[in-house]
């Protein structure tokens, strides 16, 4: 099985020491991980910096490529906060950097960080999810230099957060639109296996959104845990590979040099 969204301390937000991680992704079988550290710009909070020492993360990557490479295949990742105002920094950022997998999430709407939960003031919790899925979709029209969208329904984390309104609506209709443009791309989007850690009753993307994917004809899909300390690498990764299987999915995808490989999931064991 494969990791394919990890965290450590070359990331603001983790601590985590990367041998550490990849020692307890081989005691727990993996046989291949990538690490995506963050590289959000122009965060809206000025008490985190969401960049990265690429030469120093390139460094240590190749590090641990070498020292573990018997036991496990390590990748170099990367995952950018997109913003409207940001594609051409992002756009220059890929064109001087080397990358095995790139995840193109949006922890921001209209330059807020989702994590304080200011999206959904002043308004209805339906009108806070069109905004972000509209923004997230300009991005995404916009923005090409990614191989998948990192849990593409993170607001619904937050608005079990900060709201105690409820919604009926499952916006596919905003999803839908997404997935028009990044499947004939090429691009997948990630079961990202926080959601539960988080207290939702389901990962994300939600199972919904997995099947309407999937339905539409998307088939690159990558399973991470969105770890950022070792005991939560590989989290319901079992349960994962068999809503995947259940919903219709044959393969899980990895990369390196941007490009995909394709696993079938009958041949994966956790």
């Amino acid at each position: 099985m494969f990791d394919y969204h990890m965290h450590t301390a070359f990331s603001a937000d983790s601590r985590a020491d990367m041998d550490e991680m990849v020692q307890t992704a081989i005691q727990q079988g993996l046989k291949e991980i990538c690490f995506t550290e963050h590289i959000d710009y122009d965060y809206p909070d000025d008490s985190i910096v969401f960049d990265l020492d690429y030469d120093a993360y390139t460094k240590k990557i190749t590090e641990v490529q070498e020292k573990y490479r018997r036991d496990i295949t390590v990748k170099k990742g990367v995952e950018l906060g997109i913003q409207p105002h940001l594609f051409d920094r992002y756009d220059e950022l890929m064109s001087k950097t080397e990358w095995d997998f790139v995840i193109c999430s949006m922890h921001t709407v209209e330059n807020k960080s989702l994590h304080y939960g200011e999206i959904f003031e002043g308004r209805t919790l339906d009108q806070a999810f069109e905004v972000y899925y509209d923004e997230f979709t300009h991005c995404i029209q916009h923005f090409k230099e990614y191989n998948i969208l990192g849990h593409v329904d993170l607001i619904k984390r937050y608005s079990h957060s900060f709201v105690e309104e409820k919604t009926d609506n499952l916006f596919h209709d905003e999803l839908a639109k997404m997935f028009d443009i990044i499947i004939p791309e090429g691009k997948g989007i990630e079961l990202n296996t926080s959601g539960v850690r988080y207290g939702l009753d389901h990962n994300l993307a939600a199972p919904d959104v997995l099947r309407l994917y999937h339905e539409m004809g998307g088939e690159v899909i990558t399973v991470g845990s969105d770890a950022h300390r070792p005991s939560e690498i590989a989290f319901q990764f079992k349960e994962s590979l068999a809503l995947l299987k259940d919903i219709g999915f044959k393969y899980i995808t990895t990369f390196e040099n941007r490009k995909p490989t394709f696993h079938s999931i009958d041949s994966l064991h956790i």
